[in-house]
């Protein structure tokens, strides 16, 4: 809903708005929100399994190497979309299930941002879409391992090619907080009216002219950063989740 709605404003509210103050108005609420789903969600993982102190601060020590690489990342310019805080998102993800990876996601981009001074209107959109990172890396992980696990080499391929990707998606589902807002060429914006298939066209048109490059580095950067250290961090997590994480079954007949 929160990436949608523009879609169905009225085209005053288009102009009004424009792409510098997309947002503006709503996205303390967004924000708000989101933080309260995801204390929702920390409350049902606390429930649903007997996770330990230790694992409920496995997640506040991540997120907080996570925001310190993120602030390298602003301190060292890196090339093009290039960041290394989704390699972490993305592996933390594949260990620990998709709860955890979207709460992995979405306080990493929070946090981070409060660190490097990059709060405003995006802030929320990025949340989501790092949530929905590590969530799906989540997916990914209960997927291989429902049978026999795959050699680590395999798995490394698996997430890398998963980096890749995400390192596109997370720029096309981002790129909506100002998207509707934006104004340009004709065949790269969207105007209130057009159809479904011409605002995808659109769409298409302004990623490829302005973000698919960006986007390609950062996909590269995940692969790099996964091939060369997925393998030891996933052995130091599964460690981890094996010695700390246990699940709680009724004793009631």
């Amino acid at each position: 809903m929160a990436f949608l709605y523009p879609f169905f404003m009225p085209i005053t509210a288009k102009v009004a708005h424009g792409a510098g103050l997309a947002h503006s108005e709503d996205a303390p609420l967004v924000t708000g929100a989101l933080v309260g789903l995801c204390v929702v969600a920390l409350i049902v993982e606390l429930q649903g399994q007997a996770i330990s102190a230790k694992t409920v601060a496995l997640l506040g020590v991540l997120v907080a190497i996570t925001s310190i690489l993120r602030f390298l990342e602003v301190a060292i310019p890196l090339p093009g979309g290039f960041s290394p805080v989704f390699a972490p998102i993305i592996l933390t993800g594949y260990v620990f299930g998709s709860r955890f990876g979207f709460l992995m996601g979405a306080f990493s981009l929070l946090v981070s941002g409060l660190v490097t001074g990059g709060v405003g209107p995006w802030l929320p959109y990025q949340m989501f879409t790092a949530g929905w990172a590590g969530l799906t890396a989540g997916w990914v992980g209960s997927l291989l391992r429902r049978g026999p696990l795959p050699r680590e080499t395999f798995q490394v391929l698996i997430l890398s090619a998963f980096g890749f990707l995400w390192g596109l998606v997370y720029g096309v589902i981002s790129n909506m907080w100002f998207w509707p807002f934006a104004t340009g060429p004709a065949e790269q914006t969207w105007s209130p009216g057009i159809g479904l298939a011409q605002t995808l066209t659109h769409y298409a048109t302004f990623y490829v002219v302005t973000s698919l490059g960006w986007d390609m580095a950062r996909g590269v950067g995940n692969v790099l950063l996964i091939v060369f250290l997925g393998a030891p961090v996933i052995r130091a997590l599964t460690r981890f989740r094996r010695r700390f994480q246990f699940l709680v079954k009724s004793t009631d007949a």
